[in-house]
């Protein structure tokens, strides 16, 4: 993998703070060709770098006023992929983790209320064969969520 310089990570800020500004007024603020930031974002892509660009969603704005970080325990790890496969069909669950330690994947999972926290946990998730245990953690707040752009 290339080295980043300063004008990839100037790039990568200015799309952290809005996916959607215009290639011209990166180049403008960069005091760069709008080809070079077409080149360079091309590139930051191919590398895997730069891997999409999506909204990034306030849920409690649309209704998920809940959301859990769940450890979960399996029967067998070498069923992880297939659980993992299960698990991607709900749409509720938002990130998917693999860890060390006295669990073999985290969850995040998003809800609108108890009720339906509830549902998800016991109704979808309990229900998926070779999980052993889950273990919840109800979220109350996010402090903060960044991208690391060094």
């Amino acid at each position: 993998m290339d080295t980043l310089d300063t004008i990839d990570l100037e790039i990568l800020k200015q799309l952290d703070d809005d996916g959607r500004m215009a290639y011209s007024t990166i180049a403008s603020t960069l005091g760069v060709s709008n080809t070079m930031i077409h080149q360079r974002i091309a590139r930051l892509t191919e590398q895997g770098i730069l891997v999409g660009i999506k909204p990034v969603l306030n849920e409690k704005k649309i209704g998920y006023d809940w959301a859990a970080f769940t450890g979960i325990t399996l029967e067998r790890d070498q069923d992880s992929y297939r659980i993992i496969e299960e698990l991607k069909k709900i749409p509720e669950i938002t990130e998917c983790y693999f860890i060390t330690g006295g669990y073999t994947l985290y969850l995040k999972i998003v809800a609108r209320d108890h009720e339906h926290m509830r549902k998800i946990l016991y109704d979808k998730i309990d229900t998926i064969q070779g999980i052993a245990k889950t273990n919840s953690i109800i979220e109350l707040g996010c402090a903060f969520k960044r991208n690391v752009i060094s």
